[in-house]
C-alpha cells in the first residue's frame, strides 16, 4: 500500500500532458522501437509432421529408406528422421559452431557462454519488475492506461473525485456520492474499445514475458557444466536440462517483440518516483538513462536468439522433428487488475473525503468544546507539518487529553471537584477511594503526557529507536518490522495514558452523578454534608456542568479514537 501511494502521488504530480510530451521525446530518442526480438527465420520454424514429409518424398527415396530398414533393424520412418537430424546438427554446427555436439547430446561451453549473457542482460528488468510489477500490478497498470487511454483516465480522474461531485450535487449523502463514482466509473470502462484493449494487452504480456525471462533460473543449468578433460572445455549434457530450455524457448518465442516505449517509462516511473523530490532531479535525463540501458539489455536478448538456434538444438536432443516452442500465459488479467485497482482507488478517495469532513466536524467540536482555544499538538508527534515525528496511534488522542486539562479540567471542573475531595463526607468508604483514585489520575495527566512526549522524542528512548531502526541497513522486510515494533511499544504506551484517563472521567462523571442524586448506578450515593458543600441551585448546577463536560470529552475522546482506527 506504500507503494501504490507513492506512485499514486508521482501519478497526480504528472499531468497527462506533461506525460504524453516526455513520452513523445523518448520515442524520438530511441532506436528500438517496434524492433522484434524473436525472428523466426533465425529458428527452425515450424514443420509438417514426420508421417506427411515421408509421404511427400519421391518413391525411389522412400524405396531407398526400405532397403536400409533390413540392414538397420529400424523403421524407414525413423531412418528418415534420423537423417534430418543429422541435416539439422550440421546446419546448427555450422551457423552457431561450439554450441552442442549432436553425437553425444552434449551442451559445449560456447552455449555456457551465451546463456551467462543472457542471464546478465535480461537481469537489468529484475529489480525493475520488482519496483513496479511485483510490488503493485494494479498501480502500474493504471499509469500504463493513463498513457494508453488517456481519455478514458481523463473521464475516471474528473469525474469520480469526491470533492467535485460534492460540488455538484450538494443534495447527496456519501453513500449516494460514491455511488455515482463508481457507476462513472464502470462507464468509463465500457467506453474502452477493442484496439485500446488489444494494446494494453499487449504490454501486460510484455510484462509477464519481461517477468519470467528476468527471473529465469538461469544457473541451474550454467552450473551444470563442468570440465571435460576430453574437450578440454565446459560441457553438459543435453537431456539433464531439457525441460529447462524448453521452458526458456517458450518464453523466448512468445517475447516477439521489444516492449513499447510507452510500457517501459511506466516501469521506469516506478524506479525513479524515490529520488523524484530530490532537488536537482531531471525526470526526462534518468528516464533516458534507464531506455539505454534497456535497449543494451534487449540487444543481448535479441542476440541470443539470432546466434543460438535453441528450437532446433531441442529437437536434435530430444530427437522429435515436430517439436516447437508454444506460447506461454500471462497478461489475460489486466483488465480485472486494472478495474480493481480504479475501485480500491476510488474506495481510498472517498474514505479520505469521509475522514476529513469527520475531521472537519471534530474540529467544529473542538472549538466549542475548548472554547475557541486551538488543539495542543504534541510537539514530537508525526503529522504533515512534522514528518520527522513518530507516527504512532494514539498520538491526536493524546492532544485533545492535553489540552483538556489545560482548558477545561484545571479552569473548570477542577474548581468544583477539589472541594469536594478536600471537605466531601461520603456515605460509602469506597465512593471516597474511587473518586481520590480517579482525581489523582486526572490531575497527573499533564505530567504522563509530557513523560511520554519526551519519550518520542529524537532524543528520547522510542525516538532513538525509530531513529536507529529507519537507518538500519537490514533487508527491507527486517528493518520495517524493527520500525513497527517500535510504533507498536509507544502505542500500547497512549494507549494506557488514553485508558486510564477515559476510566477517570468516565468514573467521575458517574460519582458527580450519584452525589446530587441523578446517577445512573446505585452504587454511588450523595455526600453527607452535601448542603455544605453545594450551597444553593448554582452549585448543584456547577456539578452538572462538570458532568456535561466529562461526557462530552469522553464522546469527542471516543470519535477521534474511531478516526485514528478508521473506522
Amino acid at each position: 500500500m506504500e507503494g501504490s501511494r507513492q506512485f499514486n502521488r508521482l501519478v497526480s504530480e504528472l499531468s497527462l500532458d506533461e506525460r504524453a510530451k516526455m513520452l513523445e521525446k523518448l520515442n524520438t530518442q530511441t532506436d528500438f522501437a517496434n524492433t522484434t526480438l524473436y525472428d523466426e527465420n533465425s529458428q527452425e520454424a515450424p514443420v509438417e509432421q514426420l508421417e506427411v514429409r515421408y509421404q511427400k518424398l519421391p518413391w525411389y527415396y522412400k524405396f531407398w529408406f526400405f532397403i536400409l530398414s533390413f540392414f538397420k533393424s529400424r523403421s524407414p520412418l525413423k531412418l528418415f528422421e534420423e537423417q534430418l537430424m543429422l541435416k539439422m546438427s550440421i546446419k546448427i554446427e555450422e551457423k552457431a559452431p561450439g554450441l552442442y555436439q549432436y553425437q553425444n547430446d552434449l551442451l559445449l561451453a560456447g552455449f555456457q557462454e551465451e546463456l551467462i549473457k543472457l542471464r546478465d542482460g535480461s537481469r537489468f528488468f529484475y529489480s525493475t519488475l520488482d519496483s513496479s510489477f511485483n510490488r503493485d500490478r494494479g498501480g502500474l497498470m493504471v499509469f500504463l492506461g493513463s498513457l494508453e487511454m488517456p481519455e478514458i483516465h481523463k473521464q475516471i480522474v474528473e469525474n469520480t473525485d469526491p470533492q467535485g461531485l460534492s460540488a455538484k450535487y450538494p443534495e447527496l449523502n456519501e453513500v449516494e456520492l460514491r455511488q455515482k463514482a463508481l457507476q462513472t466509473l464502470e462507464n468509463a470502462f465500457a467506453g474502452i474499445g477493442e484496439e485500446q484493449r488489444g494494446v494494453m494487452y499487449a504490454n501486460t504480456r510484455s510484462l509477464y514475458c519481461l517477468k519470467q525471462l528476468s527471473s529465469f533460473l538461469y544457473d541451474r543449468i550454467i552450473n551444470a557444466f563442468v570440465f571435460n578433460s576430453a574437450l578440454q572445455k565446459n560441457t553438459c549434457p543435453a537431456p539433464p536440462v531439457r525441460d529447462q530450455l524448453s521452458a526458456l524457448n517458450n518464453i523466448l518465442f512468445s517475447m516477439k517483440w521489444v516492449p513499447s516505449v510507452t510500457l517501459l517509462e511506466s516501469l521506469f516511473v516506478y524506479v525513479l518516483m524515490e529520488n523524484s523530490g530530490d532537488s536537482g532531479f531531471d525526470m526526462q535525463s534518468e528516464m533516458r538513462k534507464l531506455l539505454v540501458r534497456a535497449g543494451s539489455s534487449l540487444k543481448i536478448i535479441k542476440d541470443f536468439n539470432y546466434r543460438v538456434p535453441l528450437t532446433a538444438l531441442l529437437r536434435c536432443s530430444a530427437k522429435n522433428m515436430g517439436l516447437s516452442p508454444k506460447l506461454i500465459g500471462g497478461g489475460e488479467d489486466w483488465f480485472a487488475v486494472y478495474r480493481e485497482h480504479w475501485k480500491a482507488q476510488i474506495e481510498d478517495l472517498f474514505t479520505a473525503f469521509a475522514r476529513t469532513r469527520r475531521q472537519r466536524d471534530l474540529q467544529d467540536s473542538f472549538n466549542d468544546f475548548f472554547k475557541g482555544t486551538e488543539l495542543r499538538m504534541l510537539e514530537n508527534m508525526g503529522s504533515e507539518s512534522n514528518p520527522a515525528g513518530l507516527p504512532v496511534k494514539g498520538n491526536y488522542s493524546l492532544s485533545f487529553l492535553q489540552t483538556f486539562y489545560a482548558v477545561v479540567f484545571l479552569e473548570d471542573i477542577n474548581r468544583i471537584i477539589r472541594p469536594i475531595l478536600i471537605d466531601g463526607e461520603f456515605h460509602r468508604r469506597e465512593n471516597r477511594a474511587e473518586f481520590t483514585e480517579y482525581y489523582n489520575n486526572l490531575i497527573r495527566l499533564d505530567d504522563l503526557i509530557k513523560h511520554y512526549d519526551g519519550n518520542i522524542s529524537p532524543a528520547g528512548d522510542y525516538g532513538l529507536r525509530y531513529a536507529q531502526a529507519k537507518a538500519d541497513m537490514s533487508s527491507l522486510p527486517v528493518k520495517r518490522r524493527k520500525i513497527q515494533i517500535v510504533l507498536e511499544e509507544a502505542a500500547k504506551d497512549a494507549e494506557k495514558i488514553i485508558g486510564q484517563t477515559r476510566e477517570a472521567m468516565e468514573g467521575m462523571a458517574g460519582i458527580l452523578g450519584g452525589i446530587i442524586g441523578k446517577g445512573t448506578d446505585e452504587k454511588y450515593g450523595t455526600l453527607a454534608n452535601l448542603s455544605n458543600i453545594a450551597k444553593g441551585k448554582s452549585q448543584i448546577d456547577a456539578i452538572e456542568g462538570c458532568i456535561e463536560q466529562l461526557s462530552d470529552g469522553i464522546r469527542l475522546l471516543d470519535e477521534i479514537d474511531a478516526l485514528e482506527a478508521g473506522r
